[in-house]
């Protein structure tokens, strides 16, 4: 999976860009696109719907905990997991493993229960605004994918 930028071609255009030197570059920027959706997306459902009634504060939760789970996933690289460059530490590469499964633990269950705030806060109620729990479901998506493109869209190899 960390190999899916390599094969970009950009046509026959006359500008010679080698996408593979920028692959780190371009896997940032829209991992940082997808992270930045998904809060402004929270932001103008919180903005639009500021009474309790409407839009549960407590609904916040769930994209905190999707950012800690970004921050968690991309704290450990990829050759610390393999074992390759850390072996130092109290647990070394069982507790980067750890430290990555925990995060992906988070992720998945902040999206799960961004699916379940939707449907059980908002479309079985028949709520007259289904907004604000379509709001939460993208910002936890675009948080989870811009956090897999930043993990597995960029490469070590150039690090170095």
């Amino acid at each position: 999976m960390s190999g899916f930028l390599d094969g970009i071609r950009c046509g026959d255009c006359e500008c010679n860009v080698d996408w593979g030197e920028r692959r780190n570059t371009i896997a940032s920027i829209a991992a940082g696109v997808l992270f930045f959706t998904g809060w402004w997306i929270i932001i103008d459902a919180a903005v639009k719907y500021p009474a309790e009634d409407e839009f549960h504060h407590a609904y916040h939760t769930c994209g905190v905990i999707a950012t800690v789970a970004f921050l968690m996933i991309n704290a450990v690289s990829n050759g610390q997991v393999r074992g390759d460059s850390y072996s130092e530490g109290c647990m070394g590469q069982t507790g980067a493993r750890v430290w990555l499964f925990i995060g992906f633990m988070l992720a998945f269950g902040s999206l799960i229960a961004s699916m379940w705030i939707l449907f059980g806060g908002f479309v079985v109620p028949q709520k007259a605004t289904v907004y604000p729990g379509i709001a939460v479901f993208f910002q936890n998506a675009f948080i989870f994918f811009g956090g897999l493109v930043f993990k597995f869209g960029r490469t070590e190899d150039l690090w170095q």
